[in-house]
């Protein structure tokens, strides 16, 4: 049997990404996909950019990659562009939006947040009903599964059995109607969606980097046995922390906060 690994928004923690490669080989896993939001949040997105192209097979652009890396932006306007510089900016700006491929007769297609865009969410524990996110919700998962322009795909193509995304910073497997949904969270950014209370020590629990690992016949198209597992890994806070106390990366509170807790305090 073949092993993928699934990755996500890593944001810029090259702390956590350089713990979950250690583990994924040391797992003996080779093939790693990833589902983009390479940069923001914390302070070494040019580092997790460099790892990320020397260890991923496969690496789709987030909505932070397309908002971080385009060519119009002025020098000045983001720190992190300007810590990335101009030939990484390129590159994860000429990401593909989706990559799709065959494992053990399903049809898996993977993409940041949505086929029809990468603002677009499907979140399956909450609703964005009345927030500033409510015109990109989508209202069904199996919208998830939609042939659509944006990724290219027509009525004439086939439609996927797996749909794999992240975005939302919070892991997720489920079945709907013969289909199957995951999310493998995020890297470098997790988030435990009912968190609210940055001292709360059960938070311990959800601080973790998380990943995929798929697991059957690489590029077969023939049904074999399949499965996906949910990998929850602890990497030393601390020191990334140390790290971003280190630069004059802004908003330093808000995101050392957010990397103790959990909590999404935008």
């Amino acid at each position: 049997m073949d092993k993928v690994a699934i990755i996500s928004d890593v944001h810029g923690n090259i702390t956590a990404l350089e713990t979950v490669i250690k583990d994924i080989e040391d797992r003996g896993i080779k093939t790693i996909y990833c589902l983009g939001d390479s940069v923001l949040k914390s302070c070494n997105s040019a580092s997790v950019i460099d790892l990320l192209r020397k260890k991923c097979d496969v690496i789709v652009k987030g909505n932070c990659d397309e908002a971080i890396s385009r060519p119009d932006i002025p020098k000045g306007k983001f720190w992190t562009r300007d810590q990335i510089g101009e030939e990484r900016a390129n590159f994860i700006y000429h990401l593909p939006v989706f990559y799709e491929f065959y494992m053990s007769g399903y049809l898996i297609r993977l993409f940041h947040s949505s086929p029809f865009g990468l603002d677009y969410m499907y979140n399956p524990m909450f609703s964005n009903k009345d927030t500033i996110y409510s015109a990109t919700e989508l209202k069904s998962p199996l919208e998830l599964f939609e042939n659509t322009d944006f990724i290219g795909k027509t009525d004439k193509d086939p439609v996927p059995d797996i749909v794999g995304y992240g975005h939302t910073h919070t892991p997720n497997i489920f079945r709907i109607k013969n289909k199957m949904v995951f999310n493998p969270g995020s890297v470098g950014a997790p988030i435990e969606m009912l968190n609210d209370d940055v001292n709360d020590k059960s938070n311990k629990f959800s601080t973790v980097s998380s990943y995929i690992v798929l697991e059957g016949k690489l590029g077969s198209k023939s049904l074999d046995s399949f499965s996906i597992n949910l990998v929850r890994l602890p990497y030393d806070i601390e020191k990334e922390i140390a790290l971003i106390h280190n630069t004059n990366f802004p908003a330093k509170e808000r995101l050392i906060n957010e990397l103790r807790s959990a909590t999404n305090c935008h």
